[in-house]
C-alpha cells in the first residue's frame, strides 16, 4: 500500500493514484448527417508535458460517430491503464460514459424505450477502454474559445476536406 502526505495529511493511495495522469480533448465534425465527417484528439500527459495529436475521418458517417471515435482513438492511444480528463464538447459522449451506458448493457444493448442503441459497435468498444483507465468527464462549450477544442475542431474539419478531395479525385 503507497502512503503519501499530502499538506500534512496522511492518506492512502488508491491503485489509480499511480497511474499516469492524462487529458484528453475530443472532437468530432459532420458535414451534412450523414456526411462526410472527422474526428480530432490531443492527448497531453501531465508529467512529462508530451502531447500528440491525431485525426481521422471517414466519408460517410454521423456526427455522433466521429465525437464517439474522437474519444475511443483517443484512449486506444494510452500504452497503459491510466487517469483521464476527458474533455469534449458531446454531451452526447459524455452523458453516455457516465449515465447511459452502464444502463444500456443491463438492457441487453436497449435503451428506455426497448429500441436498438444507437452507435452500438462504438459505445461497445468505448465500454472495453473506460473499464481499462479511470476516466473523469468535462463538459465544455463548442466553438467557445477553449483552445484544445478549437485545435481538434479544425482538426476534424481539415479531415472532412481531405474526404471531400478525396471523393473529388475518383
Amino acid at each position: 500500500m503507497i502512503r503519501r502526505v499530502w499538506f500534512g495529511l496522511r492518506m492512502t493511495a488508491r491503485p489509480s493514484e499511480s497511474r499516469p495522469h492524462v487529458h484528453l480533448f475530443t472532437d468530432g465534425a459532420c458535414s451534412g448527417n450523414p456526411g462526410p465527417g472527422g474526428w480530432a484528439f490531443i492527448l497531453r500527459h501531465d508529467g512529462t508535458g508530451k502531447q500528440i495529436e491525431r485525426a481521422g475521418g471517414e466519408p460517410e458517417t454521423t456526427n455522433n460517430r466521429m465525437e464517439l471515435i474522437a474519444v475511443i482513438e483517443g484512449l486506444a492511444a494510452l500504452s497503459r491503464p491510466s487517469t483521464v480528463d476527458v474533455t469534449s464538447d458531446s454531451q452526447y459522449v459524455l452523458n453516455g460514459l457516465r449515465e447511459w451506458l452502464d444502463q444500456w448493457i443491463a438492457r441487453g444493448w436497449k435503451t428506455a424505450a426497448k429500441k436498438p442503441v444507437k452507435n452500438e459497435d462504438l459505445w461497445r468498444r468505448l465500454d472495453e477502454l473506460r473499464r481499462r483507465h479511470d476516466l473523469r468527464f468535462h463538459w465544455i462549450r463548442g466553438h467557445n474559445g477553449h483552445a484544445e477544442n478549437e485545435r481538434c475542431d479544425r482538426l476534424a474539419v481539415m479531415e472532412i476536406e481531405a474526404m471531400r478531395n478525396a471523393n473529388r479525385v475518383r
